[in-house]
């Protein structure tokens, strides 16, 4: 039985303590990171700054390092993986799951690879081999090959025999995999039923023949979809000719979750997956350089269109004031449109065949919110500057931009996706466009029309 996690306030209160121990005398700080598994080491390590996290490494048990590394972020296991010598190298990768190594392996040095396979029998090899067959943001790479299979002829009583013999059970494991003579997959065995059911029927006749497997070469984030709506544990990954190659896990689907979130997450401020929040200041500028200077662009071409109306401003400076007005509302409302398509897009939600109904609704709810919110805004820019001329022109200009708003956060997503860049990373920054230029020459625009 997998031993429960400690509560968050206990695993976090535990975490400080080392921490204060690492930044003090030490005492104490080696059998506290040693009481800790491995994934509460690498939120350990991640939660320290470089110098304090290579002394709290140097504390962690060589037999543990493996499962802490696969554990880590990318920015954070490179460090680590840099100050370690090659037999630690080594060494820190027996044991692991197949799945777990194979990411693992592609970060060493080519030298230290070579070693690991000469470590390795055959059998293990050709495991190996397969998982790093296809990229590891796919089913394949996801999967661990050490699976459990049963023939569909032989009797439960046969199998629960061949379980006892063999000792233990790869976790977590909810089903078996029934195969036949030529390991070609013809479905699972759910170890409920295999508790349950009479010991003396075929498994032919437990089995549920209806398990669909997962192709290899199915994305990881399609793969986390199908856990999620199928309510899996387990899934077999079977080949285009029928042959079993692996599982995936539910834990390794969490990751991929996780992975995603934290994603979207960063996308949001243009950050490109930045592990290490305790990585030098180089390193971190540089990451964020690139869509600060993107934006700068963007901004200076949105103050170029401004520009273009300084005249208009200078006899009506009350337009000036309602600037800001006019491209925060619409920028509100293309976020809101363009979060909700990106997540469909990535739950799978948002096809082709519907992106046209999709974009005339968001076009509905656009200008139906933009009527409303406009109307407000004209009758308090009424109040406060006592013209309707003015609260005509930013009624005008409210409606138009929340309308284009809501077409560019349906169309831009799309398109992003259509040229393979991610939606979540460079649709911000062109939705903020898109919602500055179309708003500011429509108030502006509408104000040299019949103000001027």
């Amino acid at each position: 039985m997998t031993e429960a996690a400690p509560p968050r306030d206990d695993r976090g209160s535990r975490i400080a303590a080392i921490q204060a121990a690492l930044a003090g005398s030490l005492r104490g700080a080696d059998r506290m990171v040693a009481a800790l598994h491995p994934a509460e080491i690498a939120l350990l390590l991640e939660s320290l700054p470089p110098r304090r996290r290579l002394l709290a490494w140097e504390l962690v048990e060589p037999g543990t390092q493996g499962d802490v590394l696969v554990e880590l972020s990318e920015d954070v296991r490179s460090e680590l993986l840099a100050g370690m010598q090659p037999d630690e190298l080594v060494a820190a990768t027996e044991g692991l799951a197949t799945d777990d190594l194979a990411d693992l392996l592609v970060e060493l040095p080519e030298a230290v690879m070579r070693q690991v396979l000469r470590s390795m029998d055959q059998q293990d090899r050709d495991r190996l081999s397969q998982v790093l067959e296809f990229p590891g943001d796919t089913a394949s790479g996801l999967m661990n090959t050490d699976t459990v299979t049963v023939r569909p002829d032989v009797t439960l009583e046969a199998v629960l025999r061949y379980l006892r013999m063999r000792g233990e059970l790869p976790e977590p494991t909810d089903r078996l995999f029934v195969v036949d003579r030529n390991d070609h997959y013809l479905g699972a065995l759910p170890v409920t039923r295999l508790l349950t059911a009479d010991p003396e029927t075929l498994v032919s006749a437990q089995m549920d023949p209806e398990v669909a497997p997962i192709p290899p070469e199915l994305p990881a984030h399609e793969v986390a979809n199908l856990f999620e709506s199928r309510d899996l544990l387990s899934a077999a990954v079977v080949s285009a000719e029928g042959k079993l190659l692996g599982r995936i896990t539910i834990d390794d689907v969490v990751d991929v979750v996780r992975e995603q979130a934290e994603h979207v997450t960063l996308a949001a401020a243009g950050l490109d997956d930045e592990g290490d929040v305790f990585s030098g200041v180089r390193k971190s500028a540089r990451r964020r350089a690139l869509w600060l200077g993107i934006n700068l662009v963007t901004a200076l071409f949105a103050s170029w269109v401004v520009g273009l109306f300084e005249a208009t401003i200078e006899q009506v400076v009350a337009l000036a004031v309602l600037m800001p007005v006019v491209a925060s509302m619409g920028g509100i409302a293309g976020t809101q449109t363009v979060t909700l398509i990106i997540r469909g897009i990535a739950l799978g939600r948002v096809q082709a065949s519907n992106a046209r109904w999709l974009f005339f609704k968001e076009l509905g709810v656009g200008a139906l919110n933009g009527l409303a919110w406009a109307a407000v805004i004209a009758l308090t820019t009424w109040v406060w500057f006592g013209t309707w001329d003015i609260a005509a022109v930013i009624f005008v200009a409210i409606v138009i931009n929340l309308t284009a708003a809501a077409a560019a956060g349906v169309l831009i997503p799309l398109m992003l996706k259509r040229l393979q860049i991610d939606p979540a990373l460079a649709g911000g920054v062109i939705l903020t466009t898109v919602t500055d230029v179309v708003g500011f020459a429509a108030l502006l625009g509408l104000g040299t029309l019949f103000l001027v």
